[in-house]
């Protein structure tokens, strides 16, 4: 039995032409996080994103801009999602609010 098992052996051996087969990636993948503002993060493998969404390079400080020049202040929580909208909390007239800001300045008030 033992010789049968080293035969066998030696044969896969042969057939592999004695090289050992790895499954390796080659190439290096960093999984960013959600609130990556890198431009062009592939966002595959954070929850909530889908294949194919990238991160655009648009920042926390743009976010706050925006913010600021709609008359929001008080800006703070600003994090950014898979579709590149940035979300927060900010004051507007007095009041607590939850903002979104979209990467081309535009402000929206949300669950108004």
């Amino acid at each position: 039995m033992l010789k049968l098992n080293l035969l066998t052996l030696a044969m896969m051996l042969a057939m592999t032409n004695g090289q050992a087969h790895a499954q390796t990636n080659t190439t290096a993948t960093q999984v960013p996080t959600a609130l990556s503002a890198d431009t062009g993060t592939n966002m595959v493998g954070v929850p909530g994103c889908h294949f194919g969404e990238t991160i655009d390079g648009t920042t926390a400080q743009d976010a706050e801009k925006f913010l600021k020049s709609a008359g929001y202040t008080s800006i703070s929580g600003l994090k950014k999602s898979c579709d590149n909208n940035w979300h927060g909390q900010a004051v507007l007239n007095g009041a607590p609010v939850n903002v979104m800001v979209t990467p081309q300045g535009r402000v929206v008030q949300e669950g108004s």
